[in-house]
């Protein structure tokens, strides 16, 4: 079932997307070689509890962390760890903040130290195909749209989309209905209609598309080991087009992809 929310109750998952936004420019400061994940993980977690939210994430079906840290070939639901980020990796950060009934979610994917420049492509190439999707965010439209907009932008710069893991409706639980794929056929999928709060998320491969699960019953990697980028904002459908209600301006502003 799609739950429709009120001008109300967006205001609200604002507003812990506010909370959620200024968390993710906390952790974009410390983004560089030689930073332990764990750390991050840490400030996120007291950055959310300290501004009156909670950790979306930390605990949901068991997930053990604040943040979900999948570096390189890890394309979600990473576990934070000691290891410290090495020059030329790639790390995407996926955070949640429950707030005043509500939730938000967004990832962003960072590129640490000097990496290799077509890695640094595909990262742009998801993080704009985000926004492509975002644009077919409209009453009216399908979830296919979406997925079309994104899947058909990156493929034609010979990069994959992930199947397995798609958006979702976002609202007082972290994952309602509907799923937003990012690949599809124009007007197929669920219709967009005013009221809706989504998470667009295109998770978009170097390589090959498919994915296997680690032992730890959590982590997905590419399987042919390539990099793997994710950006995400949580939009709101409005009779005015898409609302996006989180925020990387925070990130942006002392991070530069």
């Amino acid at each position: 079932m799609i739950h429709y929310k009120s001008e109300q109750e967006i205001e609200l998952i604002k507003e812990s997307a506010d909370i959620l936004g200024r968390a993710h420019g906390e952790i974009a400061k410390l983004i560089k070689p030689g930073i332990n994940t764990n750390k991050l993980d840490k400030l996120a977690e007291e950055f959310i509890r300290d501004n009156g939210g909670v950790p979306s994430f930390k605990n949901y079906n068991g997930f053990p962390y604040t943040l979900c840290v999948s570096p390189n070939e890890q394309v979600v639901h990473g576990f934070p760890s000691d290891e410290e980020l090495k020059d030329g990796d790639v790390l995407s950060i996926d955070c949640g903040v429950f707030y005043k009934g509500f939730h938000s979610d967004s990832a962003y994917t960072y590129a640490v130290g000097e990496v290799e420049e077509n890695v640094l492509a595909l990262l742009r190439a998801t993080k704009e195909s985000l926004y492509l999707g975002i644009e077919k965010a409209v009453v009216g439209n399908r979830t296919g749209d979406i997925g079309y907009a994104i899947q058909t932008y990156v493929e034609e710069l010979g990069y994959s989309v992930v199947r397995e893991l798609v958006g979702h409706g976002v609202g007082k639980d972290l994952h309602e209905s509907p799923e937003v794929p990012n690949y599809g056929k124009r007007g197929r999928g669920s219709k967009l209609k005013e009221g809706m709060v989504i998470a667009i998320e295109p998770m978009i491969n170097l390589g090959r598309k498919e994915v296997v699960q680690e032992q730890d019953g959590w982590t997905i990697r590419t399987r042919d080991m390539a990099p793997s980028a994710h950006y995400e904002h949580t939009v709101a459908i409005t009779k005015k087009g898409p609302e996006v209600l989180t925020t990387h301006k925070y990130i942006e502003e002392v991070y530069k992809l």
